[in-house]
């Protein structure tokens, strides 16, 4: 009798998280709240309109984003924009390791079983249960220091493996910081080149940004050899 219970609280509790999930998809893909995904001089707007709610705002929507799994890179190069890069990145980091840590906590005990039916014998899944058994940080900071990595994924995915929300939350933290530097330099220097016609900052922006996409590779590499 309390398994059955157990098992319909669990079904009950992932149809209610599905429906939600999908309202809000269908909230901020379908109709005129779709400029909160897309729109990124309307966030720039808004932002420098509200500067006693910027950071909040923006916080909050890092966080909803990444949740619903859309990337937060439109919001990361706006952050550039509106803060600066320091703050910029000190507020992009924050808003996605807060994003990716309640995505990780919604597929670890809200979508488990739903999640892990569609992706239980996939690769990846595989790959990653055996490694965060290994060396669980050393393979966090690994992959999030690429910045090419599907980020969402890789939040809902881990939520499925044994690793520590602690562990996680620190490879994370520490791992986007240099691809969060890059994309928030974009949007300063981007901000620069059309304000100052200075385009300097703008081209090493974009070399950093190549560089990280190349660490993947050079990994690789590294591993054949």
């Amino acid at each position: 009798m309390g398994y059955c219970w157990h098992k319909h609280q669990s079904k009950v509790k992932r149809g209610l998280g599905l429906v939600l999930l999908g309202g809000l998809l269908f909230t901020l893909l379908l109709t005129p709240l779709k400029r909160l995904v897309f729109d990124h001089g309307f966030w720039i707007d808004t932002l420098h309109r509200h500067p006693e709610w910027s950071v909040p705002l923006f916080l909050a929507a890092y966080v909803v984003l990444t949740v619903l799994g859309i990337p937060g890179t439109i919001l990361t190069v706006t952050g550039g924009v509106v803060f600066g890069l320091w703050w910029g990145t000190v507020w992009s980091v924050l808003g996605a390791t807060l994003g990716a840590i309640a995505a990780f906590l919604s597929a670890r005990y809200l979508f488990r079983h739903w999640i892990r039916s569609k992706f239980a014998h996939h690769p990846f899944l595989q790959r990653c249960e055996a490694a965060v058994q290994e060396m669980p940080l050393n393979f966090m900071l690994a992959l999030r220091l690429a910045p090419i990595s599907p980020f969402n994924v890789v939040n809902f995915l881990l939520g499925l493996t044994p690793i520590s929300l602690s562990i996680y939350s620190v490879g994370t933290f520490l791992g986007i910081i240099p691809g969060t530097l890059a994309y928030t330099w974009l949007g300063a220097s981007g901000k620069i080149a059309l304000t100052q016609g200075e385009f300097i900052p703008l081209c090493l922006a974009l070399g950093l940004l190549m560089l990280l996409s190349l660490l993947p590779v050079c990994a690789k590499q590294r591993q054949r050899s």
